[in-house]
């Protein structure tokens, strides 16, 4: 394809030169270690790094121009093409590189602070009951049809996805279901994509050191209903039992479909049964109703069920195909995930690192009836301290007993973060130890805990490391926890 075809709609400062329009252009990238000769480089800053620092390596490698959204570094003599907009400029071009397969694969595209990920796996579920070949985007994992991919970000570079789009319609597939993060939508890593389905779950305390303010937040999340990131989706499927879903607001061409408990919501969970062994509930649609059973737990998983009913809805599965791809997603990792090694109390490891989630995870151990509500946690370094207190807050109010630990302390102090936390936790009498070693604060834990009790480990979730300042460390929740029941005498045979 030729760079002036690659490029069209890019938002280039000025016109190609001739010499450069009909030029072949054989690959792109962002990072100069992958770039082959014939491609194109565009660099633009990242969260660890400036792309135009590693320019002159991407020429060494063949590449045949470079794309920014910044002036070319003094003395940078190679083909330098200024953007108004890096990462915009970079999916246009990789959407049109790759033939616009958004064109051709329907998207659901999930956004909110909580719920993202089980919602994720419950609509790549629906779809794939529906006989669909799909792809799956997400927190945990990337899916490409029956092959698993590491997952990098919650929500790749554009360029990435259109790699993943492209394959999976090679492979004859026809959906993927993708979570879109904020900070994908405010930087433009979801720029242009024709999602056919937008989900919004919900709008909790998160991610404040990045945008700065609630409403900030909720303007970065808006992008994807209101034509922001430059084209409306044809559906959007909104929580509103939310104060920010009752806010949301369309653009005039997109089919809502609004869904909740409490509030005068098109699609409605009724006659809700909440066990142990799962869920069980009436979904209203109009006229149509249909029976849902899931081993998923609690109330927050009648929201997750709902907004993926609703994205199966706009698909035109029928209610019947809906409830079997409810029922086969029988867990998520991470996500209210049991470690079960034959000890007489409960082992649960849950992602929910915000208050409203933590609030909502206790919620659901609580009415598992234990005999104690246990809770390990801690907060993330390098990441908005005034949400610390509130889930000190939270873990205090929803528990029996509290170990407060390190979270990802990244460049902070793990003792200043825990300072941060007993703040909110020293509002209630929960009893509290502090323990900043993760592993030994799981070890103390567990050995608190006698027949009847539960133990919510909460933050990591499905994560496999944890950071420090100076290095990364492989660090699993759930194989801590294991090793410590072993260690106890307990093994599952």
């Amino acid at each position: 394809m030729t760079i002036d075809a690659v490029l069209a709609g890019a938002g280039l400062k000025a016109a190609l030169p001739p010499r450069l329009s009909t030029l072949e252009v054989t690959g792109l990238d962002y990072d100069s270690r992958r770039i082959e000769p014939g491609w194109l480089f565009f660099a633009f800053a990242g969260a660890h790094a400036d792309g135009r620092a590693f320019a002159q390596q991407s020429m060494e490698r063949g590449a045949c121009a470079v794309v920014s959204d910044q002036p070319a570094p003094a003395g940078f003599a190679s083909p330098w093409l200024e953007v108004e907009h890096g990462r915009r400029a970079l999916s246009t071009a990789a959407r049109n590189f790759y033939r616009h397969p958004d064109r051709h694969i329907k998207i659901t595209a999930i956004t909110g602070t909580n719920g993202k990920t089980t919602t994720g796996f419950l609509v790549d579920s629906i779809l794939r009951a529906a006989g669909n070949t799909t792809a799956l985007i997400g927190t945990v994992e990337y899916r490409l049809g029956d092959r698993l991919l590491p997952a990098i970000n919650t929500t790749p570079e554009s360029l990435d996805v259109c790699r993943i789009l492209d394959d999976l319609r090679q492979l004859g597939g026809t959906h993927a279901t993708a979570e879109v993060s904020s900070h994908a939508l405010e930087l433009g890593r979801a720029w242009g994509f024709a999602f056919h389905t937008a989900v919004f779950t919900n709008l909790t305390q998160d991610h404040l050191d990045f945008h700065e303010t609630m409403e900030r937040y909720f303007a970065a999340k808006s992008l994807l209903f209101n034509g922001g990131n430059g084209v409306l989706p044809r559906f959007a499927v909104i929580n509103t039992d939310d104060e920010y879903g009752r806010k949301l607001k369309p653009g005039r061409s997109v089919e809502p479909i609004t869904y909740g408990l409490e509030s005068d919501a098109n699609l409605r969970a009724r006659k809700i049964s909440s066990t142990t062994n799962g869920l069980e509930f009436e979904v209203q649609f109009g006229k149509t109703r249909f029976e849902i059973q899931s081993e998923l737990i609690g109330r927050i998983n009648v929201y997750n069920i709902l907004a993926a009913c609703g994205a199966g809805l706009t698909y035109q599965i029928a209610p019947d195909v809906i409830a079997r791809g409810i029922a086969a997603c029988t867990g998520v990792p991470g996500r209210f995930e049991r470690v079960d090694a034959g000890q007489p109390f409960a082992v649960i490891v849950d992602y929910s690192h915000t208050e409203d989630a933590l609030r909502n995870a206790l919620a659901v151990a609580r009415g598992l009836n234990p005999r104690r509500l246990i809770t390990v946690f801690g907060c993330g370094g390098d990441r908005d301290r005034r949400k610390r207190p509130l889930m000190g807050e939270a873990a205090a109010a929803g528990s029996d007993q509290v170990f407060l630990t390190s979270d990802n302390p990244r460049s902070e102090d793990p003792l200043m973060i825990m300072n941060d936390v007993l703040v909110g936790l020293r509002r209630f009498d929960t009893p509290v130890t502090s323990e900043p070693d993760r592993a030994n604060a799981i070890r103390l834990a567990l050995r608190a805990a006698q027949a009847g009790d539960i133990v919510l480990i909460a933050g990591k979730g499905h994560e496999t490391y944890q950071i420090f300042k100076d290095r990364t460390i492989h660090f699993d929740d759930r194989e801590v926890a294991r090793e410590v029941l072993a260690g106890f005498g307990y093994r599952k045979p």
